[in-house]
């Protein structure tokens, strides 16, 4: 009986990695995509390698081992698995490097979206000897708009990325059509990934880091491994003069070339002392030797090409020096004229300090600098109404200044005017927290209002999580929340998950999520004028799409292929497309069909919410300020393991979702085709899933916040019981005639920022 090949042939070699090496195998047979084998070659490794990589065998029969009985390098080693491969698919891994959580899926779900190409360039990020990843910056080369597949030359920024071997997916029968192998020495991956590129004819890319791979701390003693540059790239050139139809890339790749050369020059940590001047004549001689006019550089470029092409040793070593002190002088000159306004700034921010408080005074802000919204602007609004005595400001970039109510002052982030409202101002409110140079004074209140009901992992529970938690500095965070005076809540759930990840003295208020006030107070006159304003015909049906961050993902993209979902919605259905805030651009820049309208300019998520009938998100803070509207909710969430695995969440929306759950696009379609999204089960679920999250949002969490922190009053308005709430209701739901199904009716798909 014929056993069935494997999808994937996951190649490692090993050698001296057994620190690493069980970490590394784990990461590939835990997988979600179990279709696989993984063939591990043992080097020759003096050290438990053989013996890890023969445990795994036993354990798994996934894994075929494979033993050298010389040491051959990891170009060798790597053919020697190629030989053992049989799947559709090849991937190589070094003996310390490890697959991301959900990658084989991802990569499997792109091969399909892209017919199966020859190549497929996934992303990767690079795990220092100290621990700390670095994700590639060349990786913005991976972005998954346009067509595809397509050829090298249709995306010659290809060339710029690593050109190590494990940051790609390879179909075996091109491969093995082509006789690619390894060639021994060091630098292997060069004749290695360039004929590859160059001869593969279909090539697609996955923005997705699929791989962690480890730096190895260097040597204090350089060894000479770097000159087998040299034979790599007689290789690569004797391979196009093999291939005439190749021979308009010698241009192409004399440039990578000289580049490559000239970077491990410039490195004096790689060769070995007294070298350098050797290393500089070889390699004005393989310049000489593969010189290939075309293909220009940039001025720079040309000059150190040209040094190294002639061998100029010292005038080279004296440019970069000349050039190096260049550039420390203009920075110099930047930083001074910097340094001399922040410190007259700083001058001027204590002089006020020393100024009396302005027990009137009341300043905002929300997202560091953007427009008036979230729970900042709610609070900022119920200022004026319930307590008119105050004298509120809001800080916002220029940009957003048209967002501010006509009677709140509007400040600009970083002027003196800014630093007079943190210095004199009574009451500070902020979403994300104060300025880290505040300096609090005695009788200033800060309230803290945060962002919506926590899902994802924040705060320092992020210490754990390196893809979002890089960049964050936890002293400055701690610091942050020792001036916060109270913070709002809007249930049980983020005031335990808040004070735990957030300690500090402050008092929580558990008053309710400010910001959903509006869909109590709002009418339904409010939500016909909402609708007009953005193009939604007066008998659709609007769906609220919401798909949030990715933090293992350098470019974001819709997870939905909008053009399609309206295509299969039917000729009535509408999509009205917001990114998330850190999106960078519209969601689905790339749709080009009249009935997806992209709406991330508009100025109020709050006000996208009423407009629509229904809403589909992931992991976004938005369902639970949704929930309160008491509209359908689905979620879409394809990437459930890798979020897991990159952000994390409080609790498994599996077990208590908001509705009903699809796990690709077909899923989701079928919700809508079938009611699903509007039935009695969603409905049930949706009612457990408000009682949870939304007690206190009946439309007066606002004033309950104002009337406690500035009115300083203790019998607060009672809460509305949620059977007694009356949230305007959608335009869907007022409809004389029940909704009738995608294929008979009209509706357009909503799509908005995740909070």
């Amino acid at each position: 009986m014929d056993v069935p090949l494997p999808r994937f042939s996951v190649i490692v070699p090993a050698y001296k990695v057994q620190a690493y090496l069980h970490e590394c195998l784990e990461s590939v047979l835990a997988q979600s995509y179990p279709d696989l084998e993984l063939i591990a070659v043992d080097d020759a490794s003096p050290d438990a390698c053989g013996a890890i990589i023969e445990e795994f065998a036993i354990r798994d029969p996934r894994v075929r081992p494979v033993r050298l009985a010389r040491n051959q390098g990891p170009g060798p080693a790597r053919n020697a698995g190629l030989a053992e491969a049989t799947g559709d698919y090849l991937l190589f891994l070094d003996g310390d490097d490890t697959l991301t959580p959900g990658a084989l899926q991802a990569i499997t779900d792109r091969l399909k979206e892209t017919d199966g190409p020859d190549v497929l360039v996934h992303g990767h990020a690079r795990i220092s000897w100290t621990g700390e990843p670095v994700r590639d910056l060349a990786a913005a080369q991976l972005g998954e708009h346009g067509p595809a597949p397509f050829r090298l030359a249709d995306r010659l920024g290809l060339l710029r990325l690593p050109t190590a071997p494990w940051n790609k997916t390879y179909r075996r029968e091109f491969i093995e059509r082509e006789g690619f192998t390894f060639p021994p020495g060091s630098h292997e991956d060069t004749p290695w990934t360039f004929p590859v590129l160059l001869t593969a004819e279909s090539i697609a890319t996955l923005d997705r880091i699929c791989v962690h791979h480890r730096d190895h701390r260097r040597n204090s003693v350089p060894s000479r491994r770097p000159f087998d540059v040299f034979d790599q790239y007689d290789r690569l050139f004797a391979f196009l003069a093999e291939r005439p139809e190749l021979t308009g890339w010698r241009p192409v790749l004399f440039r990578r070339m000289a580049d490559h050369l000239a970077a491990v020059y410039a490195r004096p940590d790689r060769l070995p002392r007294g070298s350098r001047a050797e290393f500089l004549r070889l390699a004005r001689a393989h310049c000489r030797r593969h010189r290939a006019p075309g293909a220009p550089a940039a001025l720079r470029d040309r000059l150190r090409h040209c040094l190294v092409r002639l061998g100029l040793h010292r005038t080279y070593r004296t440019l970069r020096r000349t050039r190096a002190l260049g550039r420390t002088a203009a920075k110099v000159t930047v930083k001074l004229g910097g340094a001399l306004r922040a410190a007259l700034l700083r001058l001027h921010y204590r002089v006020q300090l020393r100024l009396p408080l302005h027990q009137d005074r009341a300043v905002f802000s929300a997202y560091g600098g953007q427009g008036h919204g979230c729970n900042p602007g709610a609070l900022e609004q119920a200022f004026r109404t319930h307590a008119p005595h105050i004298r509120t400001a809001w800080i916002a970039d220029p940009g957003h200044h048209h967002t501010v109510p006509a009677a709140t002052r509007r400040i600009t982030p970083g002027t003196a005017a800014h630093w007079t409202a943190l210095a004199r101002s009574k009451y500070l409110v902020d979403n994300t927290g104060p300025d880290r140079r505040l300096i609090k004074r005695r009788g200033q209140i800060v309230v803290q209002t945060q962002s919506g009901t926590p899902l994802k992992r924040q705060g320092l529970d992020l210490q754990e999580r390196p893809a979002a938690g890089a960049g964050t500095d936890f002293g400055a965070l701690m610091e942050s929340i020792g001036t916060w005076d109270f913070v709002v809540s809007a249930n049980r759930h983020s005031t335990l998950v808040r004070e735990r990840v957030h300690p500090g003295s402050y008092k929580t208020l558990e008053y309710g999520q400010p910001r959903n006030d509006v869909f109590q107070q709002a009418t339904s006159a409010d939500v016909t004028r909402l609708r007009e304003s953005l193009g939604v015909p007066e008998n659709a049906v609007a769906i609220l799409y919401a798909p949030t961050h990715r933090d293992y993902r350098r470019t974001q993209r819709s997870p939905l292929d909008l053009d399609q979902v309206a295509s299969r919605l039917g000729p009535r259905f509408v999509i009205l497309a917001r990114a998330h805030r850190r999106h960078g651009g519209p969601l689905a820049p790339e749709a080009t069909s009249p009935r997806v309208i992209d709406v991330t300019g508009h100025p109020s998520v709050e006000s996208l919410c009423l407009a629509s009938d229904a809403l589909v998100t992931d992991y976004s803070s938005i369902m639970f300020d949704y929930a309160a509207l008491d509209r359908p909710i689905v979620l879409h969430t394809d990437d459930q393991e890798a979020y897991e695995a990159a952000r994390g969440t409080y609790f498994d929306l599996r077990a208590f979702p908001p509705g009903a759950i699809a796990r690709s696009e077909d899923e989701l379609i079928d919700i809508f085709a079938t009611g699903h999204w509007r039935g009695s089960r969603s409905a049930q679920l949706r009612s457990a899933f408000r009682t949870r999250f939304c007690p206190y949002d009946d439309g007066r969490a606002a004033e309950r916040v104002v009337r406690h922190v500035v009115l300083g009053e203790q019998g607060l308005p009672p809460v509305v019981p949620q059977a007694d709430r009356h949230p305007v209701p959608s335009a869907a739901s007022r409809a004389c005639s029940p909704l009738a199904l995608p294929s008979q009716a009209a509706a357009p798909l909503l799509l908005t920022d995740s909070l």
